[in-house]
């Protein structure tokens, strides 16, 4: 019988290999794994590349993460916000690499490895820094119908760590409105996906046209309490 349900997140998360690429949904306060960014900080890996659409706010969440220096490099769209100061401090002093995507290149990279696409050309960054690589060589560009592309590869993800609303024991997911952001697309992009839920119902409940995530992206489950998730200050639930 498949039962993808976990009894805890440190069970889900214990065999996070050290030096692993996390992809972690959320789009600013919407749709944080908190639960599971807590349970990774007490887990232990470390040398991790993260990638999220930020660099983590105030000293909670995946800034704690990175100040409590688990992560090697993080790759995101928006790492300065007016709480980043943990990201900031890192970055200036050398201990922590970054790689800047622009946002809609972020989210199709990440999907292009959920898909199997090997590469693909956008239009965005062209021109400018965001067309070279980390080491600073170029990007592959080519002119097509007269207009100019960068060649984007794949991000995939050891382990992906994902909020959603619903799911059942095969692991079948729902999600609340904001909260879907990133979530589809990591977990078709990693090895691993471990996914919360505020809610288990039985196989058939949820219906087939409302699932978004299918299980066999999902290989762990979590059940969390939504009154506890709200008490947690931080802990949003949208």
């Amino acid at each position: 019988m498949i039962n993808k349900i976990a009894l805890s997140v440190a069970d889900a998360l214990a065999d996070t290999q050290n030096g692993a690429t996390i992809l972690i949904g959320g789009f600013g306060t919407s749709g944080i794994p908190i639960e599971l960014i807590d349970g990774l900080l007490e887990q232990g890996a470390s040398d991790l590349t993260v990638v999220n659409n930020n660099a983590g706010n105030g000293e909670t969440g995946l800034a704690a993460l990175l100040k409590a220096g688990r992560v090697r490099k993080i790759i995101c769209s928006y790492p300065r916000q007016a709480d980043s100061q943990v990201f900031d401090a890192l970055y200036r002093s050398g201990k922590l690499e970054l790689e800047l995507i622009p946002q809609g290149n972020l989210s199709e990279r990440i999907r292009a490895a959920g898909a199997g696409i090997g590469a693909f050309f956008s239009p965005t960054g062209y021109g400018t820094e965001l067309a070279n690589n980390t080491d600073g060589s170029a990007k592959e560009t080519r002119e097509i119908n007269g207009k100019h592309y960068v060649l984007e590869l794949p991000i995939f993800g050891d382990v992906a760590l994902i909020k959603a609303e619903k799911g059942d024991r095969w692991g079948n997911l729902t999600y609340r409105m904001a909260a879907r952001n990133f979530g589809p697309v990591m977990a078709a992009a990693a090895r691993k996906t471990v996914a919360t839920v505020h809610e288990i119902v039985a196989l058939g409940e949820l219906d087939p046209e409302h699932i978004i995530t299918p299980g066999i992206f999902v290989r762990q489950v979590v059940l969390i309490d939504r009154v506890a998730t709200q008490a947690g200050g931080t802990k949003l639930a949208a």
